[in-house]
């Protein structure tokens, strides 16, 4: 009998006060992470941790270190060490659907957290990206409506690199029209690394002989790396990014970056862990609560999926992730320019 069918049979046969606990007694929770030096996984991996705990489950997991190959090295080895269900940060979209292959066969089940594996066996849980990528140019233009734009997108490997700009276009696409916005540089950035996107605005600008109104980039440590580019060429522009990363909160508030799209890392981690302990006790995919049929992805893989609501952080409404617990003040405001809320 594969896993995922004796764990079920066994949570339905057992009786105890909560389901959820029931089903997590003794499961192993796997979780990949396709590059945990990003500084929001660490936030991600404790909401999944203490879940976890909570339900009576144990915690595994590997670090693929920006390397496709490795993730499914990695996923190999968390199925050997016993996991009943894995959470998934993919590397890569097409690359990672071996260790899908593998988890089937081991009648595993599967989470793609955050980043879409377009495979109608995995579980899609992440936030409203293409809603992220209007958040971050509705910020921007509401900043600078007209001018030249660059944008740096995230890693081409990614989907997530995909939804955000088609979020951003819906916003900007009627102004790159008529002529009002005009795109002087888009790049994608290997690894959604802040250095490569430090390099791809500084052939941005290169390129546009600094000659450069705004700039919309997909993810915080990339905005840091586009405004390192943008200062060391004497230049403060209007800059969106998003993640809710702690040194972009402190950009925001200093009023070196426009917008930083927080996507509470806490309740996506917590709503993973809970996904996974029902999955490995049974639950169908279609069978967990508040998940929705979706199917945008590029090849219009019908999947369940649950998409949780992002929250834009500016200087008018900072004290938001003071009050939930995400930052300190003193390290949000220190050097804060006047009026910034909260600070």
């Amino acid at each position: 009998m594969k896993r995922r069918t004796l764990l079920g049979a066994l949570a339905a046969a057992t009786m105890m006060t909560s389901p959820m606990v029931a089903q997590a007694q003794d499961l192993t929770v796997g979780v990949s992470w396709s590059n945990f030096q990003e500084e929001r996984w660490k936030t991600d991996e404790a909401a999944i941790k203490a879940k976890l705990e909570e339900l009576g489950a144990t915690y595994i997991s590997s670090d693929a270190q920006a390397s496709a190959a490795k993730q499914l090295t990695d996923v190999e080895s968390l199925i050997a060490q016993g996991a009943d269900a894995l959470i998934i940060l993919a590397m890569d979209k097409d690359a990672i659907g071996p260790a899908v292959d593998q988890a089937e066969n081991e009648g595993i089940p599967v989470v793609g957290y955050d980043r879409l594996i377009e495979d109608n066996r995995t579980f899609y849980l992440t936030f409203d990206n293409k809603g992220v990528g209007r958040i971050i140019a509705q910020a921007v233009t509401a900043a600078q409506p007209t001018g030249n734009f660059a944008i740096i997108k995230g890693d081409k490997g990614d989907p997530n690199a995909g939804f955000l700009l088609e979020g951003m276009m819906e916003v900007i696409g009627d102004a790159v029209a008529s002529g009002d916005i005009n795109i002087v540089g888009e790049a994608f950035t290997d690894g959604w690394k802040p250095d490569n996107a430090q390099r791809n605005m500084e052939q941005i600008l290169t390129a546009a002989n600094n000659d450069v109104d705004a700039v919309l980039a997909q993810n915080d440590g990339m905005a840091g790396g586009a405004i390192a580019a943008l200062q060391a060429q004497g230049l403060a522009v209007p800059v969106g990014g998003q993640d809710g990363d702690h040194a972009a909160l402190n950009r925001v508030a200093r009023g070196e970056q426009t917008v930083s799209v927080w996507k509470n890392a806490l309740d996506l981690g917590s709503k993973a862990a809970e996904i996974a302990v029902a999955l490995a006790g049974g639950t169908a995919l279609a069978d967990i609560d508040g998940a929705v049929q979706w199917s945008g992805g590029e090849n219009g893989v019908e999947m369940n999926a649950i998409f949780l609501d992002p929250t834009p952080v500016t200087q008018a409404n900072i004290s938001a992730v003071i009050d939930a617990g995400h930052i300190a003040k003193d390290k949000v405001c220190a050097g804060a320019v006047a009026g910034v809320d909260g600070c």
